[in-house]
Protein backbone atom coordinates (compact mmCIF):
# COMPACT_ATOMS: atom_id res chain seq x y z
CA UNK A 1 0.00 0.00 0.00
CA UNK A 2 2.88 2.04 0.86
CA UNK A 3 4.85 1.96 -2.59
CA UNK A 4 1.17 2.68 -4.44
CA UNK A 5 0.83 5.97 -2.58
CA UNK A 6 4.51 6.39 -3.32
CA UNK A 7 4.42 6.18 -6.58
CA UNK A 8 1.01 7.65 -7.34
CA UNK A 9 2.55 10.78 -5.40
CA UNK A 10 5.86 10.59 -8.00
CA UNK A 11 3.30 10.36 -11.05
CA UNK A 12 1.62 13.25 -9.86
CA UNK A 13 4.53 15.51 -9.40
CA UNK A 14 6.46 13.99 -12.57
CA UNK A 15 2.64 14.67 -14.58
CA UNK A 16 2.38 18.42 -13.08
CA UNK A 17 5.60 18.99 -14.85
CA UNK A 18 4.54 18.26 -18.31
CA UNK A 19 3.70 20.85 -21.09
CA UNK A 20 0.38 20.16 -23.75
CA UNK A 21 0.51 21.59 -27.08
CA UNK A 22 -1.42 21.30 -29.71
CA UNK A 23 -0.89 22.50 -32.95
CA UNK A 24 -3.18 22.58 -35.77
CA UNK A 25 -3.15 24.12 -39.46
CA UNK A 26 -5.65 24.84 -41.93
CA UNK A 27 -4.23 25.34 -45.41
CA UNK A 28 -6.03 28.72 -47.72
CA UNK A 29 -5.02 27.08 -51.20
CA UNK A 30 -4.98 23.83 -53.33
CA UNK A 31 -1.20 24.72 -55.04
CA UNK A 32 1.59 22.16 -53.46
CA UNK A 33 4.52 23.70 -51.80
CA UNK A 34 7.33 21.10 -50.65
CA UNK A 35 8.24 20.84 -47.09
CA UNK A 36 11.28 23.02 -45.77
CA UNK A 37 14.49 20.60 -43.98
CA UNK A 38 13.97 22.05 -41.02
CA UNK A 39 12.30 24.30 -39.08
CA UNK A 40 15.09 27.02 -39.48
CA UNK A 41 14.43 27.63 -43.19
CA UNK A 42 11.32 28.96 -42.13
CA UNK A 43 11.56 32.96 -40.95
CA UNK A 44 9.40 35.01 -38.33
CA UNK A 45 8.64 38.34 -39.46
CA UNK A 46 6.34 40.80 -37.49
CA UNK A 47 5.83 43.16 -41.12
CA UNK A 48 5.98 41.55 -44.83
CA UNK A 49 7.80 43.58 -47.36
CA UNK A 50 8.49 41.66 -50.08
CA UNK A 51 5.17 39.93 -52.40
CA UNK A 52 3.96 36.96 -50.75
CA UNK A 53 0.99 34.46 -50.75
CA UNK A 54 -0.58 33.31 -47.47
CA UNK A 55 -0.71 29.38 -47.82
CA UNK A 56 -2.00 28.55 -44.26
CA UNK A 57 -3.07 29.54 -40.81
CA UNK A 58 -1.15 27.62 -38.12
CA UNK A 59 -2.93 27.36 -34.53
CA UNK A 60 -0.80 26.22 -31.84
CA UNK A 61 -3.22 25.86 -28.35
CA UNK A 62 -0.78 25.95 -25.16
CA UNK A 63 -0.79 26.84 -21.49
CA UNK A 64 -0.97 30.98 -21.70
CA UNK A 65 2.42 30.99 -19.18
CA UNK A 66 4.98 29.86 -22.46
CA UNK A 67 6.72 32.03 -23.59
CA UNK A 68 6.53 33.33 -27.22
CA UNK A 69 9.51 32.02 -28.44
CA UNK A 70 8.72 28.33 -27.28
CA UNK A 71 5.37 29.07 -29.20
CA UNK A 72 6.98 30.59 -32.40
CA UNK A 73 9.00 27.05 -32.44
CA UNK A 74 6.21 24.93 -32.75
CA UNK A 75 4.67 27.39 -35.32
CA UNK A 76 7.77 27.38 -38.19
CA UNK A 77 8.20 23.45 -37.65
CA UNK A 78 4.42 23.24 -38.66
CA UNK A 79 4.99 26.09 -41.41
CA UNK A 80 8.31 24.36 -42.55
CA UNK A 81 5.90 20.78 -42.98
CA UNK A 82 3.43 22.89 -45.15
CA UNK A 83 6.47 24.50 -47.09
CA UNK A 84 6.37 28.00 -45.94
CA UNK A 85 8.74 30.64 -45.81
CA UNK A 86 7.72 32.31 -43.15
CA UNK A 87 5.64 33.33 -40.30
CA UNK A 88 3.86 36.33 -39.44
CA UNK A 89 0.35 38.21 -38.20
CA UNK A 90 0.31 35.99 -34.84
CA UNK A 91 -2.39 36.67 -33.07
CA UNK A 92 -3.59 35.63 -29.34
CA UNK A 93 -7.13 34.53 -27.93
CA UNK A 94 -7.98 32.46 -24.92
CA UNK A 95 -9.90 28.97 -25.80
CA UNK A 96 -12.43 26.86 -24.26
CA UNK A 97 -14.46 27.03 -21.44
CA UNK A 98 -12.67 30.13 -19.83
CA UNK A 99 -14.17 32.50 -22.62
CA UNK A 100 -17.69 31.46 -21.38
CA UNK A 101 -17.41 32.06 -17.77
CA UNK A 102 -19.86 34.38 -16.51
CA UNK A 103 -17.52 36.66 -14.47
CA UNK A 104 -15.04 37.90 -17.63
CA UNK A 105 -14.76 41.48 -15.61
CA UNK A 106 -13.34 39.83 -12.70
CA UNK A 107 -11.11 37.15 -14.76
CA UNK A 108 -9.60 39.37 -17.35
CA UNK A 109 -6.35 37.61 -18.39
CA UNK A 110 -6.97 34.80 -15.91
CA UNK A 111 -7.39 32.37 -18.60
CA UNK A 112 -5.04 29.01 -18.36
CA UNK A 113 -5.17 28.06 -22.24
CA UNK A 114 -4.80 30.58 -25.09
CA UNK A 115 -4.28 30.13 -29.11
CA UNK A 116 -1.92 31.46 -31.16
CA UNK A 117 -2.30 31.88 -34.71
CA UNK A 118 0.13 32.92 -37.48
CA UNK A 119 -0.38 33.02 -40.83
CA UNK A 120 1.87 31.04 -43.15
CA UNK A 121 3.24 32.71 -46.05
CA UNK A 122 5.73 31.93 -49.04
CA UNK A 123 7.56 34.60 -50.94
CA UNK A 124 6.32 35.33 -54.80
CA UNK A 125 8.43 36.30 -57.58
CA UNK A 126 7.79 40.08 -58.35
CA UNK A 127 6.15 40.70 -61.73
Amino acid sequence: MRTNTFAIIFLLFFASGCSIYHVNSVDTTEDYYPSKQTANDVVYLQTVDKPHRVIAQVIVNTERRKTISEVIGKMKREAAILGGDAITDIRTDASGAWKKLPAQALVGNGYIRANFTASVIVFTPEG
